[in-house]
């Protein structure tokens, strides 16, 4: 995808926020990405064949993307840049007690304080980061 298209932000938003609400729905739990990940790594076993399904379906929709003719992607970055930003990103998400869908997408939504003000950190953060690596850095 090179280009920016209303039509498909909308309905990738609406997506978002239909899977969001259907995990509260119907499991009580916020989508929280981070959390659902945590859980599967933490083994709790209660909750393990929602947490399987909903990662399953992730990555499952992604392969079902590379699988499309037209899709292609380009990796430029660095592969060891790439992995210590992962780990720096799994880092924060447990230091913030959660990550951009749990608190942008579900805690937003529910009105949550500590969820805003984790969004406006991580994306003033996200800004300033985007500002070095273009201006100061030159990437």
């Amino acid at each position: 995808m090179t280009s920016f298209d209303p039509l498909t932000a909308l309905l990738g938003g609406a997506l978002i926020g239909l899977a969001a609400a259907l995990a509260v729905l119907f499991n009580g739990r916020v989508a929280g990405i981070s959390g659902i990940l945590g859980g599967i790594l933490d083994l709790d076993r209660a909750n393990m064949p929602w947490r399987l399904a909903f990662l399953i379906g992730l990555v499952g929709a992604g392969a079902v993307m590379l699988a499309r003719p037209e899709a292609t992607i380009e990796i430029t970055g660095s592969t060891p840049l790439l992995i210590a930003g992962g780990l720096l990103v799994g880092f924060g998400t447990r230091l913030g007690s959660g990550c951009t869908s749990g608190h942008g997408v579900c805690g937003l939504a529910r009105g949550s304080k500590r969820s805003l003000v984790s969004t406006a950190i991580y994306m003033g953060v996200a800004v300033a980061t985007l500002f070095v690596v273009r201006h100061v850095i030159g990437g």
